[in-house]
């Protein structure tokens, strides 16, 4: 037996089942490990989460650069679908903003991905909303806080007592926030009464940042 593979942790020591919180790039995980599994390494996303599944007996180096490799691409891919259905965002919006906001319509809501800082912005001048595309990787509670968030500012454009009553009609708000404060961290946090930023930035639009979800 060679030095390296004997200096390996042994496989068989860990868990079955093991979740991992969403971090700067992925969303949470949850590693299953399977005797019957011999060779092949696959991930789906299930509601907010990415189930990875792995042979039980793959060495730990191994499982690492097989679940990063495949955790990407699955990303990726989820991005791309979500990026390329801009009718399947504008259609989410008119259902959150019938539910929520009174039937406030925008002229278009479309993804972006030219946004680094920010994960959506409205111009409250033409209508238009803009969401990142680097919302494909938060769960969809997030997806649906900025999109409400940017349909209250065609109502009310600054953030005022007005504007926060209007967002908080969205009963996931605060989670949302909470997971986003976490997610800049670098950890997935629940945070049950976040901060309320109050910055309106420019004249005519604003923007949920990474940072701020205002």
């Amino acid at each position: 037996m060679s030095r390296d593979r004997a200096a390996r942790p042994v496989a068989a020591s860990r868990p079955a089942r093991e979740r991992r919180p969403a971090t700067a790039t992925w969303p949470p995980l949850e590693i299953v490990r399977s005797a019957k599994r011999r060779r092949t390494v696959s991930a789906r996303f299930t509601g907010e989460t990415i189930v990875v599944r792995v042979p039980a007996h793959m060495p730990p180096a191994d499982e690492q650069d097989a679940i990063e490799a495949i955790v990407t691409r699955t990303v990726r891919r989820h991005r791309a679908d979500r990026r390329a259905d801009d009718a399947m965002l504008a259609r989410r919006a008119a259902r959150l903003a019938d539910r929520y906001l009174d039937g406030v319509r925008p002229r278009s809501v479309t993804w972006s991905d030219r946004m680094r800082t920010r994960l959506g912005s409205c111009s409250t001048r033409s209508g238009d909303i803009r969401i990142s595309t680097d919302l494909a990787r938060h769960p969809d509670r997030v997806l649906d806080a900025i999109i409400v968030h940017e349909l209250a500012h065609l109502i009310e454009p600054n953030h005022g007592p007005a504007f926060h009553a209007l967002v908080d009609r969205y009963p996931h708000r605060q989670w949302a926030d909470g997971y986003l404060e976490g997610f800049d961290a670098g950890r997935f946090a629940r945070v049950v009464d976040p901060p309320s930023p109050d910055d309106e930035g420019p004249p005519g639009a604003s923007a949920a940042h990474a940072t701020e979800p205002s």
